[in-house]
């Protein structure tokens, strides 16, 4: 079996990062969606990813933003991944010509590969707990068992934490997992021993399917 990416979504400060890569996390994520309480500024974040080490993709997470300012903000970090995480079409994400994964709100088995199949150049697809108005970050988790078998990587999301990765890995088995709220003291505020648990836990989960 394939081991298990995982990615740190919602990161603000370079000391969260830094711990984030000291656990051998693959990727992290920074929300540029205003609305979000774990937003970071493009500047801060340049800064972050300064001092990020190798191997490490850095992913700027959006919600129907406009295209100039994505492109801009792209540019301006050198982002490894888009991640699109509102309504936006695949004439949109595709024009960036960038490797980019779309999230989808998990509503049925059924809506998620009609949605993946909108979007076949992207690099995967987040599949998140469907939540009215909000735009992920709920900390809930959706039923698993609506999850279909699909032609491209699955990115876990929703309420993950260090309690049930392994089983959503088990069930799942997606290509990566993404979690936030879940290793967190508090909104955007990453706790380095929460976030070495979870690894933790997908190692071990990891680790019993081989």
């Amino acid at each position: 079996m394939a081991r298990t990416r995982i990615k740190i979504c919602g990161i603000t400060r370079g000391d969260d990062a830094a711990a984030a890569a000291a656990c051998g996390v693959d990727a992290i994520g920074f929300n540029f969606y205003p609305g979000s309480a774990r937003y970071v500024d493009p500047e801060d974040a340049m800064e972050i990813r300064r001092h990020l080490p190798a191997f490490v993709t850095c992913i700027g997470l959006f919600v129907d933003a406009d295209s100039h300012e994505v492109a801009k903000i792209s540019e301006l970090l050198s982002l490894d991944l888009l991640q699109f995480h509102g309504n936006e079409g695949p004439d949109y994400c595709d024009a960036f010509n960038r490797p980019y994964i779309k999230a989808i709100s998990a509503i049925s088995g059924q809506e998620i590969c009609i949605q993946s199949d909108r979007f076949p150049r992207a690099s995967g697809v987040l599949l998140d707990t469907p939540s009215a108005g909000q735009f992920g970050g709920s900390g809930k988790i959706f039923d698993w068992e609506v999850v279909p078998e699909l032609s491209m990587p699955v990115i876990l999301a929703g309420g993950l934490n260090a309690e049930n990765v392994g089983m959503a890995i088990r069930q799942v088995k997606p290509w990566a997992v993404d979690v936030s709220g879940g290793v967190e003291s508090s909104k955007g505020i990453k706790d380095a021993r929460l976030m070495e648990e979870f690894v933790e836990a997908v190692r071990d989960a990891d680790g019993r399917s081989a």
